[in-house]
């Protein structure tokens, strides 16, 4: 009989289900995808529903439910520091107990019933052995040194270990409150984004700045001998105030923090602002860039004593951190290791996929399966479902068949900007080709037309390529040891000085862009399509931005495409075999 194990995590941000069949992914999205409520926290029961329908099974069935961290440890963590930064955290101290000890310290029990299994067949993993377990046991590498960097789990906020065949041995951490993830969610609080959401926003703003502020960052990040790293915490208040991340220090030590929607306009986009306006969005600009350096050279510092500590070839690495996709270029260009292997969902929705190969590899003791080549794990919808859902909304159609990927080209190269559904979800935040929004990668008004028509988003921030494998070195530099992070839009490299004119859409301010490189064989429509718009333009690339407008969750269901598709400014729609044009 089959065994069918069921990760989760939950209650922090971005919730998530997978389900394994015998140490195989059948399954896995995340809960937002439903909901609709973007970084939805809540027990993925949805979610978890889903991926037991698609195989046919019920929660009887399952063999086990395993959840991505260890609820105890992590509230001795909370009561613990409260007790230490006593009485500053006076005003934190009674909201964090109301949230466990009204919900989460019975977790065990509202595991039970939300789904469905008796509590011997619960399993709790560790939130970074989670992390782990997911980019180690997904990857293809037998042996490897395993990264998890994020803002905190139970205690720690960075941990190394040692990945062997179905083992994972622990090496090193770095505890709360020291965090890089936090110091990076500090900065981005400190420029107006919020936390969990903004992160990419920095990263987008850094290329309009200069890392001016080293010394200031030196202060609050210190490297340390031995691969450690420290916080200055008299300027972060994270581990005693309710809701801020900061001090009043760190406003006396960076200057004034950044009203949440005030205009950007640094010196590089800079038309039409007054001069005053300018210097204020340029310090900001600095700012952001210097808080990105500072996280690039405390990367590299890690990465540097993984390789001399556990003495392997390969590195696998997961943790929100690890979505910071220049960082991630810099450690495949500079660091030590010849293979780098990212989880494409490295922030917490990863933890469940960890969770689950967790408890088959190093709990059962299963063999090791194949590596995780795809993202197209999630949610899809027979092509009767949409056709009756078109029909009921009078929406205007044809059913183009298999053709789909040359249609959508041709109407890319045509200048249209196009929403593209197809197959099943991607797992993770990066937008595939599955769930995404298409143009024309050539002309630099597209990324304005783009940002302000169809995403409604900050005119600052990039657009992704994708590109062929077979041209992916024709256009971008891409460190050898970034082959795979590459397939899932995991680092940020150089656009190729004689490609930049004939990419103006996708290539940042700094020349740099977050490219997507795509192969026939995991994604063979994506790979057609745009194989047939470099047949039409001479240029096998198209602009990649997930499909969904700001605020909102990535498009999942056609009626979520649907809704989208009609309160923006985008000009066609195609679901699997459907070409929907605008509603008269």
């Amino acid at each position: 009989m089959p065994t069918y194990i069921l990760g989760i995590s939950a209650l922090y941000h971005d919730s998530a289900a997978v389900l394994l069949c015998d140490g195989v992914i059948v399954a896995g999205v995340q809960e937002e995808r439903f909901s609709r409520l973007k970084h939805d926290a809540t027990l993925p029961v949805r979610s978890a529903k889903w991926c037991m329908d698609r195989v046919g099974i019920t929660a009887a069935d399952l063999s086990w439910v395993v959840f991505y961290e260890k609820p105890l440890r992590k509230f001795e963590r909370i009561l613990s520091t409260s007790v230490a930064t006593f009485p500053r955290s006076w005003a934190a101290f009674p909201r964090h107990m109301r949230a466990w000890l009204g919900d989460k310290l019975w977790l065990r029990g509202n595991l039970c019933q939300a789904f469905g299994v008796p509590a011997s067949k619960v399993l709790f993993c560790e939130h970074h052995l989670s992390h782990a377990a997911s980019a180690f046991f997904a990857s293809p590498h037998e042996n490897a040194a395993i990264l998890c960097v994020d803002g905190v789990g139970e205690w720690a906020t960075t941990s190394l270990w040692r990945g062997r065949g179905t083992q994972i041995e622990p090496v090193s951490e770095v505890r709360f409150p020291h965090s890089i993830g936090l110091f990076y969610s500090a900065i981005t609080a400190h420029l107006g984004f919020s936390v969990n959401e903004g992160e990419f926003k920095v990263m987008g703003m850094a290329a309009y700045g200069q890392p001016r502020f080293e010394a200031e960052m030196n202060k609050l990040l210190r490297l340390e001998s031995g691969g450690g790293f420290s916080l200055d915490m008299d300027y972060f208040s994270w581990h005693w105030h309710p809701t801020q991340a900061a001090s009043p220090k760190l406003s006396e030590l960076l200057g004034a923090g950044r009203f949440p929607g005030t205009a950007f306009t640094p010196r590089l986009a800079a038309e039409g602002a007054s001069e005053s306006e300018i210097e204020v969005s340029q310090r900001f600009a600095d700012l952001a860039a210097s808080a990105q350096a500072q996280t690039e050279a405390a990367m590299l510092h890690l990465v540097r004593h993984a390789h001399t500590t556990v003495g392997t070839d390969a590195l696998c690495y997961a943790g929100g951190v690890a979505l910071n996709s220049v960082a991630n270029n810099r450690i495949a260009a500079e660091g030590p290791f010849d293979h780098v292997w990212i989880q494409p969902a490295a922030g917490d929705a990863g933890g469940a996929l960890g969770a689950a190969l967790w408890a088959w590899h190093a709990v059962l003791g299963n063999p090791r399966g194949p590596a995780m080549t795809r993202t197209d794990i999630g949610r899809e919808t027979p092509n009767a479902t949409t056709r009756e859902i078109l029909d009921d909304l009078g929406a205007r159609y044809a059913d183009v068949g298999e053709e789909a990927p040359e249609r959508a080209a041709d109407d890319l190269a045509a200048g249209r900007v196009i929403g593209w559904m197809n197959g099943r979800c991607e797992w993770g935040p990066r937008a595939l080709g599955y769930r995404s929004i298409l143009a024309d990668p050539r002309k630099p008004e597209t990324r304005d037309a783009v940002n302000v028509r169809v995403k409604y988003r900050e005119p600052f921030r990039p657009f992704a390529p994708s590109v062929v494998a077979e041209s992916a070195a024709t256009y971008f530099d891409i460190p050898a040891a970034a082959a795979a992070p590459s397939r899932f839009m995991l680092t940020a490299g150089g656009v190729k000085d004689g490609a930049r004119e004939s990419l103006g859409a996708v290539t940042h301010v700094d020349g740099t862009a977050r490219v997507q490189v795509v192969d026939a064989a995991s994604s063979p429509a994506y790979h057609r399509l745009i194989s047939r718009f470099g047949e039409h333009t001479g240029v096998p690339v198209v602009l990649n931005t997930s499909f969904n407008l700001k605020g909102e969750p990535v498009v999942s269901s056609p009626v979520d495409a649907m809704a989208s598709f009609v309160r923006s400014g985008l000009d066609l729609l195609y679901i699997d075999n459907f070409r929907v044009e605008r509603p008269k």
